[in-house]
């Protein structure tokens, strides 16, 4: 790695971590104002213009408030908690490309932080370990509320993820590649009657299966079993405060982007330009003809439609009520493993028979 690389390296480092950063304080403002648009109330409103700097507010307040260990939970495991649930939180949307790579002077630059080769396997593996961290705080916090939410999480995890996976399954087996990169581009195409070669319309029950176990994942409602306020008081997080517990929601949040992510970049056609920017764009360049043009029409378009799942996060938030724990299970194993299993039969079926 010369100087020019390792330049770049830092610059998207650097570029990706401050969004991750911001996308916390943002959400946090958007599910309030969200909710009160929903529920026809004002929502943050005081501090700042529209309430924009509540959150700026909030952390100030987690930074400052007081934060003492309880006396009966297990020091070190109990301090070491968050920060396995915010690490892989952080490092796992460093595969996920936001634009196609761009040739200057001789030298591909790439658009993702690792452009590595098992992409899709890397984020599954690293989305795995941040159960450990709900895991460890609730056995850590010796309450007992605490304790059922945290089995919860991980009962929870492993019955979906299980849907997941064969949902993936069959985007890999259509693109045959787990490089997430490679699964973007190849969503550039057009049917022939127009339509763009995205996931979903390749996949529509594989993308409506993965679209409800990221909720089941993310600990969102309607699966937010693991923090249950009726039955478990505040869940796996309830002996923590101040930034414990900011690093807590720090971490969900930041797995609602990268969930966003990837169900964009499997099934929404990643970096793809939305229907008719591509002729715009053509007209532009007549008069401006640069890649980095190029570059900007597809990280916004994948901006966009990432700003959009995460909506739909607040959306069915404040829509759907919470699910019973047996209905959870029932759903993950009795339905969605199933219908996991078939779509994989149907998309090998129709591969041989050479229909897609």
């Amino acid at each position: 790695m010369d100087a020019t690389d390792f330049i770049w390296m830092g610059t998207k480092i650097f570029f990706l971590v401050a969004i991750l950063l911001q996308v916390v304080p943002i959400m946090v403002w958007v599910e309030r104002r969200g909710s009160a648009l929903m529920q026809n109330r004002l929502g943050p409103n005081r501090v700042g213009p529209l309430g924009l700097l509540q959150s700026l507010a909030d952390v100030v307040k987690f930074m400052w408030k007081e934060d003492p260990i309880p006396g009966h939970v297990f020091g070190g495991y109990y301090l070491l908690a968050p920060l396995i649930s915010l690490v892989p939180a952080f490092m796992t949307f460093a595969v996920i490309p936001f634009a196609a790579p761009i040739v200057l002077e001789g030298r591909v630059f790439t658009f993702q932080v690792a452009d590595l080769n098992v992409g899709l396997i890397y984020v599954l593996s690293l989305a795995s370990l941040g159960v450990y961290g709900i895991i460890m705080a609730g056995w850590a916090s010796r309450n007992k509320y605490a304790m059922l939410g945290s089995l919860r999480s991980s009962s929870q995890m492993i019955s979906y993820e299980l849907a997941m996976g064969f949902a993936i399954v069959g985007i890999v087996m259509l693109f045959s590649s787990v490089k997430l990169g490679e699964i973007a581009a190849q969503q550039g195409t057009l049917f022939a009657w127009g339509l763009p070669r995205w996931g979903i319309f390749l996949q529509p029950l594989g993308f409506l299966i993965f679209l409800v176990t990221i909720f089941a994942e993310t600990n969102r409602l309607p699966f937010d079993l693991p923090e249950g306020e009726s039955e478990l008081v505040a869940g796996y997080h309830l002996e923590y405060g101040s930034m414990k517990f900011a690093m807590f929601m720090m971490a969900e949040y930041l797995n609602m982007l990268t969930a966003s992510g990837m169900l964009v970049t499997l099934y929404l056609g990643g970096f793809q330009l939305f229907p008719g920017l591509p002729s715009l764009l053509s007209w532009i360049q007549q008069w401006y003809p640069s890649e980095i043009l190029r570059v900007l029409f597809e990280m916004g378009s994948f901006g966009v439609k990432v700003a959009f799942v995460m909506w739909v996060f607040v959306w069915v938030r404040w829509t759907l009520p919470r699910f019973r724990y047996d209905q959870l299970m029932e759903l993950g194993w009795k339905v969605l493993l199933p219908l996991s299993l078939v779509n994989v039969l149907v998309t090998a079926f129709f591969i041989n028979c050479g229909w897609i």
